[in-house]
């Protein structure tokens, strides 16, 4: 590769913050908000227009439930109760008995909500703004380096965390990764005007489909709380990209939109409907890409099992829901319900049970933990990664990869960045009792 010398330059200081969060989404806001309601001074910056991530830019309606998997005793709380109370009250969410699709709420009004919750809490955010790289002495980071329409600045700040899915700040520090094996393949999604509930669509993308590049996929489906006649499509995904990489993610932006508009239009010309497209996300749902070495992985074995931890910092009922290569699902339960659909919308159906296969006997665990010692790098002392960029082997990142779980992480960082602040020790000295207590505090773990 050809290279430039790029000129040395001074760099301006433009915010000085005990916590510096890249990325936005509602792992990083919620990161924010816990520790400034701790008293910490923050700085929160996302490359997008908005606050959110894949609930809001990425169009994805939907939070599964808070209970345990009885569907009777709440085992979520914190700050993904509190947003749903909001968007309840305003009439902009609604909740059913689903455990998959408990909390359907309007993205739009989700963003709006954000944008008052980081106002209340007094958090510095900028928009249309990348963390580009970070200043480093010796094992402690002492800038965040950003840029947006100002230019180039920098945040100093005591703590940062690393809230931008795949990790970036990770990588510019040279922190060791790895990636899945196959690594799970994106679904861009789109809001339609039209329902497709006495249509047999799935036909047609059988029978149709290889006229405009539409392969034999499996995809879901949800109504717009609020919105009437608008539903939220994940109808396919890319497969074979590495969204990490500028190509592979503009690829998939291309891609999704174009498979939207074929999807749309191949239903309206075999089935004689009006279907339409009213927005289209502006952020692929990004399943996977990068994963960053930590003091420990998280073990899907260990959830289905329901291992309890002292220091857990995350309680989850989500199956362990794997999406392969080849248009694949699988599903584990802890009841020890196993499902794979196999070949996309025209799937097989495959059952079986791996609890009886292991000769398993007693009463399943009604929920998952995941300890915060899996949140620990050790590499540098004023760092915590929160997001899909998680340690975790294949069937916990099953688990662990959806909303609800990531939003209990990034409060769990958040807690951990004002303990580390307000003590001066380095992230691998924290201790993880400590953070859960504080969780509880506040009201963020049961």
């Amino acid at each position: 590769m050809k290279c430039i010398e790029e000129p040395a330059k001074k760099i301006p200081v433009c915010m000085e913050a005990d916590v510096f969060v890249a990325g936005g989404s509602c792992t990083g806001v919620f990161a924010a908000v816990r520790a400034a309601r701790l008293g910490a001074k923050v700085v929160l910056v996302e490359r997008e227009n908005c606050l959110g991530g894949t609930a809001t830019a990425g169009l994805v309606n939907i939070w599964h439930s808070l209970k345990d998997t009885d569907y009777k005793n709440q085992v979520i709380a914190g700050l993904t109760y509190e947003m749903t109370e909001r968007l309840v009250k305003s009439g902009s969410a609604r909740l059913d008995d689903n455990p998959s699709t408990a909390i359907n709420f309007d993205p739009n009004r989700l963003k709006y909500e954000l944008d008052r919750l980081v106002e209340e809490e007094k958090i510095k955010v900028y928009l249309h703004t990348l963390c580009v790289g970070v200043i480093t002495d010796g094992n402690e980071i002492t800038a965040a380096l950003i840029e947006n329409k100002d230019g180039r600045s920098a945040v100093k700040a005591g703590f940062y965390i690393d809230a931008t899915g795949d990790g970036d700040i990770m990588k510019y520090l040279g922190v060791k990764s790895y990636t899945g094996s196959p690594m799970q393949p994106p679904t861009p999604c789109y809001l339609m005007q039209g329902s497709l509930e006495n249509i047999d669509y799935k036909s047609i993308i059988v029978e149709h489909g290889n006229e405009v590049g539409l392969p034999d996929d499996f995809g879901w489906s949800e109504p717009v709380t609020g919105l009437p006649g608008i539903y939220l499509r994940a109808d396919f995904h890319i497969f074979g990209v590495d969204c990490s990489t500028a190509d592979g993610l503009t690829l998939t932006e291309i891609e999704g939109r174009r498979k939207a508009y074929a999807f749309v239009e191949l239903i309206n010309k075999y089935a004689g409907t009006d279907l339409k497209i009213v927005a289209l996300n502006s952020l692929a749902g990004v399943r996977e890409t990068r994963h960053y070495e930590t003091k420990q992985q998280a073990c899907g074995r260990d959830m289905l099992l329901g291992k309890r931890y002292e220091d857990a910092v995350l309680n989850g009922t989500y199956r362990i829901d794997v999406h392969d290569e080849d248009a694949c699902v699988t599903f584990y339960y802890l009841n020890g319900e196993t499902v794979r659909m196999k070949g996309g919308i025209s799937s097989n159906y495959i059952y079986g049970n791996w609890r009886k296969d292991e000769g398993i006997t007693g009463e399943p665990a009604k929920y998952y933990q995941m300890p915060f010692s899996v949140l620990v790098q050790e590499k540098y002392r004023n760092i915590i990664a929160a997001g899909r960029m998680i340690n975790a082997d294949k069937m916990a990142y099953g688990a662990l990869r959806v909303m609800v779980n990531l939003n209990q992480i990034g409060e769990a960082a958040g807690v951990a960045a004002y303990l580390s602040v307000n003590s001066g020790k380095p992230v691998w000295d924290i201790d993880g009792k400590e953070v859960r207590a504080l969780l509880v505090k506040g009201g963020s773990a049961l």
